[in-house]
């Protein structure tokens, strides 16, 4: 991620249509979503598909890689709140993270054929 303060996905989202001088409305018309929903992503009550995080990237054109890893952080960071976790448990999982690459994505692969 770039150099810049520290937001989670749905404040930079509406920071970025406030800052174009955007309504709701507008943006959501732009997605071809709900401007419901759209709010809802801003307040950071609902997480966006992949697919959209692209078209709001291409919107703003801005990076979507960018947007996904808030995304992502995002949604680890919730998880580990509402499990009332210690922050040592990135340190767990970014080694579990290591060891699955190496897995050459077994691990991986048996999840998604289980779903």
């Amino acid at each position: 991620m770039s150099k810049r303060k520290l937001t989670t996905f749905g404040e930079r989202i509406r920071k970025l249509r406030e800052g174009q001088g955007l309504p709701q409305r507008k943006v959501a018309a732009q997605l071809d979503i709900d401007t419901s929903l759209l709010a809802k992503y801003e307040r950071n009550e609902r997480h966006p598909s992949k697919e959209l995080i692209t078209k709001i990237a291409e919107f703003f054109k801005i990076d979507s890689s960018e947007l996904m890893d808030e995304v992502l952080s995002d949604k680890i960071a919730y998880q580990i709140l509402e499990e009332q976790a210690d922050t040592k448990i990135l340190r767990v999982a970014e080694t579990k993270v290591e060891f699955l690459k190496q897995s050459n994505g077994r691990f991986l692969k048996q999840t998604k054929s289980t779903k």
